[in-house]
């Protein structure tokens, strides 16, 4: 059948429609669970998903929650009906409450080039890819009185005001919980006591609080000693710094593992693997604002700083699983006296 032009190019396009709709189909399809923040548009989650579609043949899905606890939660209600091929974005210190789901599968990467201020990585389920240290983060043009420890905090003025987040729903405010009961042990529960006139607000989550200090509503929030290497390289503003404690700094280190459940098992491991290549490592400075978990030949960014604290505090997984609920309920009690 002889064709118009037009007609022509209608049926080029179905057909390259068609041809396009069957080459998508074949392609297998990569469900990573993860929170909001990997996969926002400034986050790490878009490159990482360029670069490893480059290589797998495959279609990388992020689906999100609001928090790397609500993403566990998620797993953990779906069971082995979940979607999700990979979670992306717990810590150690919910790792454990992960693992004893039974849910997740051992990730047999290869973890000799990790370089983790704990040594050797030996936990064959979860995965690292990043880390940072939970700090209170300040603008140093608007608190020129900077406590040096929990103790120093609780001592000023009831005006100097702090905004947290809540242990239940976010890592960082879990984090908080963990990095007062490692220096202080039973003295925790009364330094709760004392700190509670400054917190000025909970939030859920670590975005909403580091939105409300942005608006100057307090002198610190709790955040990350790599936090202001964001604005120092991002907004070019000098102003933000973090306040070294004298007791040291609680540890976080971002883990990744698969499920038993996932439906591509390989390409889920060669996912994990892909997390710790250089070409991942070298993104998560400047999107996820993190050390990354290997030392890459490029390096950090000019103008990371040094956010190393002098002292690193971290307990065990089986530890914190142990006591979390009583020391939340602890945190709950004395700040709502």
């Amino acid at each position: 059948m002889r064709l118009f032009p037009t007609m022509a190019v209608a049926a080029m396009t179905l057909i390259a429609s068609n041809y396009n709709v069957a080459l998508a189909a074949d392609k297998p399809t990569l469900t990573v669970y993860t929170y909001d923040a990997i996969a926002a548009d400034w986050g790490p989650a878009p490159l990482i998903e360029q670069a490893f579609e480059k290589s797998c043949q495959c279609d990388l899905v992020f689906v999100v929650a609001d928090s790397s606890i609500g993403t566990l939660r998620k797993v953990q209600l779906e069971g082995e009906d979940t979607a999700a091929d990979v979670v992306m974005g717990l810590d150690t210190n919910i790792a454990e409450a992960a693992r004893e789901t039974g849910l997740f599968a051992e990730h047999n990467a290869d973890t000799s080039a990790l370089t983790l201020p704990t040594g050797e990585w030996t936990d064959t389920t979860f995965l690292p890819f990043d880390y940072s240290y939970f700090a209170f983060v300040y603008n140093k043009e608007l608190t020129p009185e900077v406590p040096a420890s929990f103790e120093e905090l609780a001592a000023l003025p009831e005006d100097f005001k702090i905004i947290i987040q809540d242990p239940r729903s976010s890592t960082p405010g879990l984090g908080l919980v963990l990095w007062l009961q490692t220096a202080y042990g039973e003295r925790a529960e009364s330094l709760w006591e004392e700190l509670a006139p400054h917190v000025l607000t909970v939030t859920k989550g670590w975005s909403d609080a580091y939105g409300l200090f942005l608006k100057e509503e307090a002198q610190m929030v709790l955040s990350y000693t790599t936090s202001p290497a964001y604005h120092r390289i991002a907004e070019e503003d000098q102003r933000f710094d973090w306040a070294a404690f004298d007791e040291g700094h609680y540890l976080q280190i971002e883990v990744a593992a698969m499920l038993k459940s996932s439906k591509q098992p390989e390409l889920a491991q060669s996912f994990l693997q892909f997390l710790l290549s250089d070409t991942v490592q070298d993104i998560i400075p400047t999107t996820n604002w993190t050390y990354p978990a290997t030392q890459t030949a490029k390096g950090l960014p000019e103008g990371f700083g040094d956010t190393s604290p002098a002292k690193t505090l971290l307990m065990s997984g089986v530890e914190v699983e142990k006591n979390r609920s009583e020391w939340i309920d602890t945190w709950q009690e004395k700040l709502s006296r």
